[in-house]
């Protein structure tokens, strides 16, 4: 976990990998919880059955809930103290690499590219690589946004 004080301290690190989250198992109970909040229920996240003979052997994960797990990952990596709060403030370019099986792990790497002064405090930006495990290509590579409030 890294710790920063304040967004001062934070700038000082632009450009820096930031660290690498735990792993976390892709359940299906996870993705029919997903597909219950979302309405997409497509055959091929929620019936094992007919994932079988699908394209990729199996239930995945839907794309969106593997960049969901945003925050949860984001939390494991880094921390930023003396500030009123954070919020997201939206993604840029997202891109999903590779479908993530369910029964699979993926852990979260950040990198921080930018902290930008604003009226408001600062607009983070970082990119985000949701790896799987044992595989070479992510899953997930996202530049999320976050407004930082001092």
């Amino acid at each position: 976990m890294r710790t920063f004080n304040g967004l001062d301290e934070l700038k000082t690190a632009v450009g820096e990998h930031l660290g690498t989250s735990e792993w976390h198992e892709i359940t299906q109970k996870m993705v029919d919880q997903f597909a219950d909040a979302t309405g997409d229920h497509q055959w091929i996240h929620v019936d094992p059955e007919r994932a079988k003979s699908g394209p990729f052997g199996t239930t995945i994960a839907h794309g969106y809930l593997t960049l969901s797990l945003a925050p949860m990952l984001s939390s494991e990596i880094w921390t930023i103290e003396g500030i009123t709060m954070a919020v997201n403030y939206g993604s840029n370019k997202v891109r999903f690499t590779q479908p993530v099986p369910v029964g699979s792990r993926v852990r979260g790497s950040i990198v921080l590219d930018s902290v930008d002064e604003s009226p408001k405090g600062a607009q983070v930006a970082m990119t985000l690589t949701v790896e799987i495990e044992g595989q070479e290509r992510p899953a997930c590579v996202a530049q999320t946004l976050s407004v930082i409030v001092p």
